[in-house]
C-alpha cells in the first residue's frame, strides 16, 4: 500500500518485513529514526525480535557479528563518525563471510564536524569486502533492504545499504512500503552456511599464516565478482513479486544517443535527470548513468550503457584529497581503450546543495570542453585562493625564522 511516509520508517518497516532476528542499535545522526522506529514495532509486539541497546558503534557491530555467527538474521544502521568506530568489526565482518545487513544513512565524517549529507563515510570502506548499494529515492531505499538480505544470505557477505542523510532519511514521501505477505514470497528463511554450534564447534576468524592468507583475500575478491550476477538476479526476481523496478547493478536514462553522460550515485540522480530533460530540450545529447552497486563495481555494465558516449562526467559526493575522484577511478578502468574522456566534477560536500542550476552550467562546460580532470562545483574561489596564499605565506614565514635561527646558531 503506498503512503506518505518518511524514508527512516520506511526502511525501518521494510527491514521489519524481513524479520530480523538481532537488531543491534546505537544511535547517531541521521540514521536514528530508523533504529527507534524498530525499537517502536519491537516493544509494540508487531517485530520478534532481540532488540540490543549497545554503548558504542563498535559494540554495534560486534554484536551483530556474533549473532550472526550463530545463525541468526542480523542488522544494525549507522553514519559518518559511527561508521568509522565501527572499522575493525566491520571487516571481521566480510573476513567470516557473515551476511549482516547495515544501513549507513551517508553523512559527511569530521573534522571539521558536520552532519550532513556526503558519501565520505561509506566511500572510506569501498575496500572493506562489504558489498554497497546506493539509493536514489525512498522507495528504492526500501526495497533495497529487502533485497540485501536475500543477497547476503545467497553469498554469505555483509552488504551496506547507503541513503542519503537528510535528503532521504528525513523526507516525506510516497512510498510503497513491502508487505509482509510479498517479503515472506521473496525472501526465505534464513539458512546459515556456517554457524557456531556447541554440540558441532567450528573456528570462526581463525588466525591465518602467510602460507595461506592470499587465497583468503583472493575468495573475498571472488565473492565479489560472483556478486555481479546475483545483485541483477535478484533485482529482476523482486520485479517479479513486487511489480516494479528496484535495485540492480545500474540505470541509464536517456543515454541512448548521447554523447555526453554523467555519472553518479545516490539522491542527486533525481536533480540531475530534471537538468538532462532540461539539455535534451535544449538539443543536447546528454544522459545520465545512476550507479547502484558501487561494490562490486558493474564495469561489464557501465561499459555497455556508455558503448555511445564520448564524454563522461563522473558526479563524485566524496573525493580523494590529493588524487581526485573515487568512482571516476573505477569508471575510467570500466572504459580503458575506448577513447571516452573522463572527468571529475565533486559536488554537494557536507550537503551544499546541488542544485539544478549549477547542474546545467556543469553540463555547458562539459559540452564546451572548459571541464579540467578535476572540477570542484560552486566553488568560492576568492576564499580557497586567499586561505591558500596566507599558507603559503606563514610557511615562507617560518621557513626564514629557522633559517635566520640556523644561521645565529652556526655563527655561535
Amino acid at each position: 500500500m503506498r503512503e506518505q511516509i518518511e524514508g527512516s520508517r520506511a526502511v525501518a518497516r521494510a527491514v521489519a518485513g524481513a524479520r530480523p532476528q538481532v537488531i543491534c542499535a546505537y544511535p547517531i545522526s541521521p540514521q536514528t529514526h530508523i533504529v527507534e522506529e524498530l525499537s517502536r514495532l519491537v516493544k509494540a509486539e508487531e517485530l520478534v525480535s532481540e532488540y540490543v541497546n549497545v554503548e558504542s558503534e563498535f559494540a554495534a557491530m560486534s554484536v551483530a557479528i556474533g549473532a550472526s555467527a550463530t545463525g541468526a538474521r542480523a542488522y544494525t544502521a549507522t553514519s559518518s563518525q559511527g561508521l568509522l568506530y565501527m572499522v575493525e568489526p566491520i571487516y571481521n565482518a566480510s573476513g567470516m563471510r557473515l551476511p549482516i545487513v547495515m544501513t549507513v544513512a551517508n553523512r559527511a565524517i569530521g573534522a571539521p564536524i558536520n552532519i550532513w549529507n556526503d558519501h565520505s563515510d561509506a566511500m572510506s570502506q569501498r575496500d572493506s569486502g562489504w558489498l554497497q548499494l546506493y539509493a536514489e529515492d525512498n522507495q528504492e531505499a526500501a526495497d533495497l533492504h529487502v533485497q540485501a538480505f536475500r543477497i547476503a544470505e545467497q553469498l554469505s557477505v555483509p552488504v551496506m545499504v547507503c541513503m542519503d542523510g537528510f535528503v532521504l532519511t528525513h523526507a516525506f514521501e510516497e512510498v510503497d512500503v513491502p508487505e509482509q505477505e510479498q517479503v515472506d514470497a521473496f525472501l526465505p528463511p534464513f539458512s546459515p552456511r556456517q554457524r557456531l554450534d556447541p554440540d558441532e564447534p567450528v573456528t570462526m576468524g581463525a588466525m591465518v599464516g602467510p602460507e595461506t592468507f592470499t587465497e583468503v583475500r583472493y575468495l573475498a575478491h571472488q565473492v565479489q565478482l560472483d556478486a555481479v550476477e546475483v545483485i541483477e538476479r535478484v533485482s529482476n526476481e523482486f520485479r517479479s513479486v513486487f511489480g516494479r523496478e528496484s535495485g540492480g547493478l545500474v540505470r541509464p536514462y536517456r543515454t541512448a544517443g548521447a554523447e555526453t553522460v554523467v555519472i553518479a550515485l545516490g539522491s542527486v540522480l533525481g536533480t540531475l535527470k530534471d537538468a538532462v530533460d532540461d539539455a535534451r530540450a535544449a538539443g543536447e545529447h546528454v544522459g545520465v548513468l545512476g550507479i547502484t552497486s558501487f561494490r562490486p563495481f558493474p564495469y561489464d555494465a557501465v561499459r555497455e550503457a556508455l558503448a555511445e558516449a564520448r564524454r563522461i562526467v563522473v558526479l563524485e559526493r566524496a573525493f580523494a584529497p590529493g588524487v581526485g575522484g573515487i568512482v571516476t577511478q573505477d569508471v575510467a578502468t570500466a572504459l580503458a581503450g575506448s577513447g571516452a574522456e573522463v572527468t571529475t566534477v565533486v559536488a554537494g560536500l557536507g550537503g551544499r546543495p546541488i542544485t539544478q542550476g549549477s547542474l546545467l552550467g556543469m553540463l555547458d562546460d562539459a559540452l564546451a570542453g572548459r571541464l579540467g580532470r578535476l572540477t570542484f562545483l560552486d566553488l568560492d574561489h576568492e576564499v580557497v585562493e586567499r586561505e591558500i596564499a596566507r599558507d603559503r605565506a606563514e610557511r615562507l614565514e617560518r621557513a626564514d625564522r629557522r633559517g635566520r635561527t640556523d644561521a645565529v646558531g652556526a655563527a655561535r
